[in-house]
């Protein structure tokens, strides 16, 4: 079995073929899909989604992007204990903004998730874009949990973060001709550290980079692993199995 650990299900560009997509991942192993919370507008539809079917499971989180619009009382708001595995997507993301004030609020926001996660005895769904250095310095000042660095950057600085219960999730990016920066980086990650994802519908891995990303698109994660580390696609399947289920111990397997 293959776990997708971030996939935007429910996201618009899946509606008009929902089934189609949970089909073709089917067909390639792929059975089980953590949807990440990114705002108001689409959480309620990740828990739909994750109470209609089996596979999908949620976590409970605002994009770094939108920081602002956190209130009090979000996560007891939609957190249901049935499917809910995870706290985030959350994070820092100074791509978007240079905004001392809007970098103040995302770094309060951030520190809000990582203080339910610790709370709850939950992972992170931790996302961080040029911003690695300001990331793990408050993971290390306050994480007690763990939890994942979503579409790991391939920056050595966040490496130690494994101590205190980080993984790495691995996508298409890891594919892509440009990023040898990237798989370098990762033959440095402990084996027992990496998770699968695929960040659907974004970051299509090579052949498909360009078109819409879905689940089966991890046969070509996986292939890219399987060469990097020299072990077989099964090996790889199996390995990164089992990291999940050590990390996102709320999922039924």
């Amino acid at each position: 079995m293959i776990i997708d650990t971030h996939i935007h299900l429910d996201d618009e560009k899946f509606v008009d073929d929902f089934s189609e997509v949970i089909k073709r991942a089917n067909d390639n192993d792929v059975y089980k899909f953590i949807i990440p919370g990114t705002s108001e507008k689409y959480i309620n539809r990740a828990k739909e989604l994750s109470n209609e079917n089996d596979g999908i499971y949620y976590a409970v989180g605002i994009h770094p992007n939108y920081a602002s619009s956190y209130e009090d009382g979000y996560f007891d708001k939609y957190i249901d204990k049935k499917k809910f595995v995870a706290i985030g997507e959350c994070g820092l993301d100074y791509f978007h903004t240079q905004d001392e004030k809007e970098i103040e609020k995302q770094k309060e926001v951030f520190i809000k998730h990582i203080e339910k996660a610790n709370e709850l005895d939950m992972p992170l769904i931790v996302h961080v874009r040029d911003s690695s250095e300001d990331a793990k310095e408050i993971l290390m000042k306050y994480s007690k949990s763990g939890g994942v660095l979503h579409c790991f950057n391939g920056d050595e600085c966040l490496i130690e973060l494994k101590d205190i219960g980080f993984y790495f999730g691995m996508g298409g990016v890891i594919t892509f001709k440009n990023a040898q920066k990237l798989r370098d980086t990762f033959l440095k990650l402990p084996k027992d550290k990496i998770l699968l994802e695929t960040d659907a519908p974004y970051l299509s891995p090579m052949p498909n980079r360009g078109k819409r990303n879905e689940s089966a698109n991890l046969i070509y994660i996986i292939e890219e692993i399987s060469r990097l580390l020299d072990i077989s696609y099964e090996e790889v399947v199996s390995l990164a199995l089992s990291n999940s289920k050590r990390l996102f111990k709320k999922l039924v397997i």
